[in-house]
Formats: structure tokens, C-alpha cells, sequence
């Protein structure tokens, strides 16, 4: 009798053993997953080595992602002790499995952040299409001597392919913001229409050059002027060049009134 009272825990003692919560515990016994099989003369609940030996197996297989359900089901099989140990071994390498190739991953990705790895041309191009370098250029041409332009080139001199990568799919977006307000029927005007404005005044703003609603506004409007840029914008949806300027023109003067 005194030797078996000495296996005997207590919720407490069972949950420091096992380094979880005795609400977890508690839970446990209120659903039928795990229920103590033994109360002290006082009336306590206590926990048997048959029911600490069930609760390991509890404890792994939530690691390993298992919902209750399903443990409950696991354990409630007639199997041996060692079957669900194998189980549980072959889940838990195929689990380290996939952390050793996310390891290899991260580590790749360290050394080309150690390396500083900046894009290359052929980087953009595959990016932003084979007219980047002449649009480059012509950009360079035209606004080289600008405070935006230098502003612009001190921010991007230290971007990498997954910084630029960064930025195409951030651009996607808020092309998404605009078009998706377009085939909602949403007017430029429109709150919709001004937030994606915003946001993709704000997206300049801390990836290039200041961008002040003003200067937002000249940049719209070059948007239809220059047929090229127009070209850019109507190509992902007829109409858009002259609707995201009308946006842009609502927000600034949004922003304005705000004080913004």
C-alpha cells in the first residue's frame, strides 16, 4: 500500500512534472481525454503511472499538431505503449525533416544578406520586363538632377533582389487597391478610391522620395500626359491611368483639409 501511494501525484505535482498548466489539466479531465483514476481519503484527485504514461502521449501528440479529437481517438485504440511510440518517433522526424530544410533556407538566406547581395539588371528585368534599363535611363535623363531622383537613389542603392522582389509585390497591391475599387463602381472620389491613393502615396514615401500630397498630385498628373505611363496603367485596366489621377487629386485634396 505505501509503495503505491508513493506514485500517486496530485494535479499540481503532475503539472510541474509535466511543465503544463493544471487548467490544461483540468480541461483534460472535463472532456474525458484524461481523468485521474485515484482520489486521496480527502477526496483529491490523483494520478496514477498508467495516467501520467497516457498524459506523455497527450503532451506529444499535441506538439505534433494533433487536435484532441483525434488524440482522444489515437489513444482510445487498442495499441501497444510501443506502437504509439513508433508513431509518435516517425511523426517527429518527418517534423524535423521540414525544419532541417527550413534551416537550409534561412541559412541561404543569410549568407546572401551577409554578402549583400544587391540585385542585378538581370534582377529587374525579370522583375519590372525588359524595358527597365531604357526606362532607367530615360528617367535618369529626365529627372537626374532632382532632389527626388538623388533622394530616391540614396534609398534603393542598398536594395537586394528580395528587397526589389518587396517592392513588385507592394505595387501589385496597390494596383489591386485601385482597380479593385474601379469594379466595385466606386468614383474616384470615393472613399475607397482615396485610401488606395493614399496608400500608394504613402508606399513612395517610404520606399523612394518624399512624396507630400502636392507633389503626389504633379506625379498624377503625369500620369496622363506622359502616354507611356498611361499606357502602363490602362494596360491593367482600360481607364485606369485618368482614374487613379482623379484619385489621387481627391486625396491631396483630402489630405489638405486634414492638414495632411
Amino acid at each position: 500500500m505505501t509503495e503505491r501511494t508513493q506514485t500517486l501525484l496530485t494535479v499540481g505535482q503532475v503539472a510541474e512534472r509535466l511543465e503544463i498548466t493544471v487548467r490544461t489539466l483540468h480541461h483534460y479531465d472535463e472532456i474525458e481525454l484524461l481523468q485521474p483514476s485515484e482520489r486521496s481519503p480527502a477526496g483529491y484527485r490523483l494520478y496514477t503511472e498508467a495516467d501520467l504514461t497516457r498524459l506523455q502521449h497527450v503532451v506529444v501528440y499535441r506538439r505534433l499538431g494533433f487536435a484532441l479529437e483525434e488524440i482522444a481517438l489515437l489513444l482510445d485504440h487498442p495499441e501497444s505503449v510501443g506502437q504509439h511510440l513508433r508513431r509518435q518517433r516517425a511523426a517527429v522526424q518527418h517534423r524535423l525533416d521540414e525544419m532541417r530544410d527550413l534551416v537550409t533556407a534561412i541559412d541561404r538566406a543569410l549568407e546572401r544578406e551577409m554578402n549583400d547581395e544587391h540585385a542585378t539588371t538581370e534582377d529587374m528585368k525579370e522583375l519590372f520586363g525588359e524595358g527597365f534599363e531604357d526606362a532607367q535611363a530615360e528617367a535618369e535623363q529626365r529627372w537626374g538632377d532632382s532632389d527626388a531622383w538623388q533622394q530616391s537613389q540614396r534609398r534603393t542603392k542598398g536594395y537586394t533582389k528580395a528587397d526589389w522582389e518587396q517592392v513588385k509585390a507592394e505595387s501589385d497591391a496597390l494596383h489591386k487597391g485601385f482597380t479593385d475599387a474601379m469594379d466595385a463602381g466606386e468614383p474616384p472620389t470615393s472613399d475607397a478610391a482615396m485610401d488606395a491613393a493614399e496608400a500608394h502615396r504613402l508606399n513612395i514615401n517610404e520606399r523612394f522620395y518624399d512624396c507630400p500630397p502636392q507633389f503626389h498630385r504633379n506625379l498624377a498628373d503625369m500620369y496622363v500626359s506622359d502616354p507611356r505611363f498611361t499606357a502602363t496603367y490602362d494596360e491593367i485596366r482600360p481607364g485606369m491611368a485618368h482614374y487613379v489621377r482623379d484619385a489621387i487629386h481627391a486625396n491631396a485634396d483630402r489630405q489638405e483639409r486634414q492638414g495632411g
